[in-house]
């Protein structure tokens, strides 16, 4: 038996054939159009065609169709009703998959279904409580506990990206002033980024991203590891940032582990391990209660795809 899972990120739609043991037998990706519910819809239907008409497996071996989408969902009629970040409300994903393939499908916030990737086939097995947090476009947080998926009521909860960690602070696509999404993303890292290397154009920063042809997520980084200054304080802050919402979310829930995905999380030891070292210095009790474990995702930029299957494969 397989699935496809979708999973709709802020510049790119991946989907995936995937297997019950959670192999992925093809994978297709397709540009995010945000901003507008047909073509948003038309791109669901170029990939899942794709998928489907270029498939190793017969379509009576296809069980149904999974899609993590970042925003607020109604799961159960696979509504998608509000996401700041591909700037869309109010669109019916699940019937328009259905009524064009003839196929089920479900629809799950982008965050629950990497979490749920993680827990079905990664590095979360044998755990039962695990907050999971994607940097990307934005901040996605994926909250289970008893291995079950936290959605709040109208799946509107577990939107840890939009909690305030700056009052008064930057202002947030949700509209709100000071969302951790607004200094923890990868789109506010590459915003930070640029603004040094305008002040400081003689900076490693700088050559980095013209050397590559623009400012990404990695610009900061790679020139902090070859002891760039103005680097440095630009990745500095940028940890302090995450940290705190991390922070925050552990002594919220003191999950067995706080698993990190997204681009970002590729950024190695370092980055974790300084995350780390802040949120154990920072979070309650400190020293005093046991160290909360905090990972880099297994399934890397594949846990929504796989979360997005395992909605429907009944793992």
């Amino acid at each position: 038996m397989y699935a496809i899972g979708i999973d709709i990120g802020g510049m790119s739609l991946k989907g995936g054939i995937v297997s019950k043991q959670g192999e992925i037998i093809r994978k297709v990706t397709v540009k995010t159009v945000t901003g507008s519910r047909s073509r948003l819809m038309n791109s669901l239907f170029e990939l899942t065609s794709d998928l489907l008409n270029n498939s190793p497996i017969s379509r009576d071996q296809l069980k149904s169709v999974g899609v993590g989408v970042p925003g607020t969902v109604e799961p159960y009629e696979g509504h998608l009703i509000y996401s700041n970040n591909i700037k869309v409300s109010h669109v019916d994903i699940g019937a328009g998959i259905s009524q064009r393939f003839a196929v089920g499908c479900a629809v799950e916030n982008d965050a629950n279904c990497a979490a749920l990737g993680e827990m079905v086939f990664g590095c979360a097995k044998s755990m039962k409580n695990i907050v999971f947090i994607t940097l990307g476009t934005g901040v996605g947080t994926g909250i289970v506990v008893n291995r079950k998926i936290h959605s709040g009521a109208g799946g509107a909860g577990g939107e840890g990206g939009h909690m305030v960690i700056k009052k008064g602070g930057l202002k947030c696509t949700c509209g709100r002033k000071g969302c951790w999404e607004a200094y923890a993303s990868a789109t506010a890292l590459i915003r930070e980024t640029t603004k040094a290397i305008k002040k400081y154009p003689d900076s490693l920063m700088s050559q980095i991203a013209k050397d590559e042809g623009k400012v990404s997520g990695r610009t900061a980084f790679r020139a902090a590891e070859k002891c760039d200054a103005q680097a440095i304080n630009v990745v500095d802050q940028y940890i302090e940032d995450v940290a705190c919402g991390i922070t925050n979310l552990v002594n919220i829930f003191r999950p067995d582990a706080v698993i990190i995905g997204g681009g970002i999380s590729n950024e190695g030891d370092f980055f974790i391990n300084e995350i780390i070292k802040h949120v154990n210095r920072d979070s309650y009790g400190s020293t005093r209660n046991p160290a909360t474990k905090i990972v880099r995702a297994e399934l890397k930029n594949d846990a929504g795809i796989l979360g997005a299957a395992a909605l429907c494969l009944g793992n």
